[in-house]
């Protein structure tokens, strides 16, 4: 189980700003994301634009793979306007 973040614009579509979710120790970045919009389809009109952050590491989707430990946090950052 890891510990889901969301910030901005993904808090606002998911309707919330933390939840637990269960996930393969070991899965990319892609397929942690698709697990996440399954459970909250909404966020998928901003799948081009957010980038996860990992143990406060950026990660972008794409086939990197991850290896998550039990309560490790993932924190969802959408693009943030503002000058």
């Amino acid at each position: 189980q890891v510990s889901v973040l969301y910030f901005a614009r993904s808090a606002e579509l998911a309707g919330l700003r933390c939840e637990t979710l269960s996930v393969p120790r070991q899965i990319t970045s892609r397929q942690l994301w698709e697990e996440i919009v399954k459970v909250h389809p909404r966020l998928a009109v901003i799948q081009d634009q957010v980038v996860f952050a990992v143990r406060q590491e950026y990660v972008l989707l794409g086939d990197h793979l991850l290896v998550l430990q039990p309560g490790d946090e993932v924190a969802i950052i959408p693009p943030i306007s503002g000058g």
